[in-house]
């Protein structure tokens, strides 16, 4: 019984361009062309995902992410499903809207780290990574034996990594996410189990959007 984990990364993005903290209020959804990639995406996964099994879609709670996923889960004639736990960094409500650059220097946390966050009443990465992993880990057990899309950020396919292949919270490595891009993980083993189920990396960062497929 085959559980697979389609994530998918936010099209280009207002706040992406723009160089603004993008949170709950202040993110303006995507730009002409993420909304062009996320019709384009969406039409080539209906064309070329072959679905032998259930399917269903999650969000993060963001806009550009919801934006994304409609046309995808519209595709199937299903709605996505809005979860919180997929988001990126929840920053502090204060941040919100600020250039990027301004809330990384006027902000700043001294010694910020893995466990220390970057700026003040921010996340830490230790906190975001456990907050995405455990959505990942819940949605798959729940969806056990489904196709299952993620709609989110770089941080959520970053997590996946945390959460299905048991990287450490401080990895030797960095990767580039890019919008509209698909990773995939699959696993036959049940995602209830203990010891946790061995994942396998399909694709990373794919933005042929199953052209090839």
């Amino acid at each position: 019984m085959r559980t697979r984990l389609i994530f998918v990364r936010h099209g280009e993005s207002v706040h992406q361009v723009e160089g603004f903290v993008g949170g709950p209020h202040g993110c303006q959804g995507l730009t002409d062309r993420g909304q062009d990639q996320a019709h384009k995406l969406a039409s080539q996964l209906a064309g070329n995902l072959a679905v032998d099994r259930p399917l269903v879609v999650y969000s993060s709670v963001l806009r550009r992410a919801v934006e994304t996923a409609q046309p995808i889960a519209a595709a199937f004639g299903i709605r996505p499903i809005a979860d919180c736990g997929l988001c990126t960094w929840h920053t502090p409500s204060y941040a919100d809207g600020l250039p990027i650059a301004t809330f990384q220097a006027d902000h700043a946390v001294e010694g910020g780290g893995v466990f220390r966050p970057f700026e003040k009443g921010n996340e830490s990465w230790a906190e975001l990574v456990v907050r995405v992993s455990r959505a990942i880990v819940e949605i798959a057990q729940r969806h056990q034996g489904s196709t299952i899309v993620l709609v989110g950020h770089s941080e959520t396919v970053e997590s996946g990594f945390h959460a299905l292949a048991a990287q450490p919270l401080f990895r030797a490595f960095d990767m580039e996410v890019a919008p509209a891009s698909i990773t995939e993980w699959t696993t036959e083993d049940d995602t209830t189990r203990w010891p946790p189920a061995r994942w396998t990396l399909r694709r990373f960062n794919d933005t042929g959007w199953w052209a090839r497929a």
